[in-house]
């Protein structure tokens, strides 16, 4: 992607046009990281983007921005400009190009609003962003209250930066983050959720956590949020007990660990959730508390948790909960034994007894039906049925008997 980006580059300035890497990416290389993505900024307005690269699509016309196709690689083009009035908090209503000094000023962060040029291997800082990732700092460009005032995404920007890079927050900005916080309601719930998404499954997730909480914006995430702020130090010491690479779902289900089923439903639905997020969140929530204590479990109910997909992150959360209470493993390492002697095989078999079985002995489909199939099935995993005689025997006498 680099060389893509690249070429871009230099067939614009070799056109007689400005041309330079610009945000992310450059951040990421004066930080001495490696970038997985390269945008390009530039003099060069759409139509002229268009007619010196082959492979182009306007993708964001009224922002001047065009994605080149090149080598297998899309690559952002964006032309130099000054963002006019914000109208929704969220994006301009309008923009005029311009140059690379004003093009700079106008985004959010002085660590995003450098430009490097490939060609002569130079940074261009106008807003001294090297200095500020040299001090370890997040600070708005210009007027922190006019940048957040503009964008109220940025809010949940600076504290993500923040945590991932361990970086502290200029006092100004912070200050204007906790005065904007209650414009970060205008947002819309998926970008709120995206931004959670990239901040929770990073190392830095209790950072983060803990900014949302210090900075006033916590209350804000969803129309319940406010809830969380009395468990806020329990919730930051589990945060900060899980392994690095531990996903949104995990740790949204710790955040809303006193949460009932329809309340985390609200909270799933406000963030505009898929279906299999909800699903697991809830999932994590209602079985959290079958492992307290592992060897109450019987064979049946272990298998039927290992069956689950997510019984991985609810042995991660019983982990987690040990550690940040201060408790000992004990239950974390009956529960590994315990995993450990079950073959795997066992854990979700075919069922000994299917629907015709029991069509044959009479039982026409219905809430019996189910009924018997699941305690028949509930006795295999438990062993207490090892083939289909015994199962068909055990299924007489529950008919028998109506359960």
């Amino acid at each position: 992607m680099e060389e893509a980006a690249l070429t871009v580059v230099r067939a614009l300035q070799e056109a007689g046009h400005i041309a330079y890497f610009a945000g992310g990416c450059v951040r990421d290389m004066v930080m001495g990281q490696t970038p997985t993505d390269y945008d390009v900024a530039t003099s060069a307005q759409p139509d002229q983007v268009s007619a010196i690269l082959r492979r182009t699509r306007k993708v964001g016309a009224k922002f001047g921005v065009v994605l080149a196709r090149i080598s297998g690689h899309d690559i952002e083009i964006a032309t130099f400009r000054r963002d006019l009035d914000y109208q929704d908090g969220r994006r301009p209503s309008a923009v005029e190009f311009t140059d690379a000094r004003e093009d700079a000023i106008r985004r959010d962060f002085t660590i995003n609003g450098m430009f490097y040029d490939p060609i002569r291997r130079e940074l261009v800082d106008f807003v001294g962003g090297r200095a500020d990732i040299e001090a370890r700092i997040i600070r708005a460009i210009g007027d922190p209250h006019r940048r957040f005032a503009e964008d109220h995404l940025r809010l949940l920007r600076a504290i993500r930066f923040a945590a991932r890079f361990d970086y502290r927050i200029d006092p100004d900005t912070w200050s204007a983050m906790q005065r904007h916080a209650p414009q970060l309601v205008k947002i819309s719930p998926e970008r709120i959720r995206e931004e959670l998404d990239m901040m929770l499954s990073h190392r830095g997730r209790a950072r983060a956590f803990r900014d949302l909480r210090d900075s006033g914006v916590l209350r804000y995430l969803w129309p319940t949020a406010e809830r969380l702020l009395p468990r806020a130090d329990e919730i930051l010491a589990l945060l900060s007990a899980l392994p690095e690479d531990t996903g949104l779902e995990l740790c949204l289900a710790i955040m809303l660990l006193d949460y009932h089923d329809a309340d985390v439903g609200e909270v799933c639905d406000a963030l505009r959730c898929s279906n299999d997020t909800r699903r697991e969140i809830t999932w994590l929530i209602q079985h959290a508390p079958a492992l307290d204590d592992p060897d109450r479990l019987t064979l049946a109910d272990l298998k039927l948790l290992m069956a689950d997909r997510a019984f991985d992150r609810l042995v991660t959360l019983l982990a987690a909960r040990l550690t940040a209470t201060g408790q000992p493993m004990t239950a974390h390492q009956v529960l590994t034994a315990r995993i450990r002697a079950i073959d795997p095989a066992e854990v979700s078999p075919p069922p000994l007894l299917s629907g015709r079985d029991l069509s044959e002995l009479g039982v026409p489909p219905g809430p019996l039906y189910k009924k018997v199939l699941d305690r028949v099935y509930y006795a295999q995993l438990n062993r207490d049925v090892a083939d289909r005689e015994s199962a068909l025997r055990m299924a007489r006498e529950l008919i028998a008997s109506a359960i």
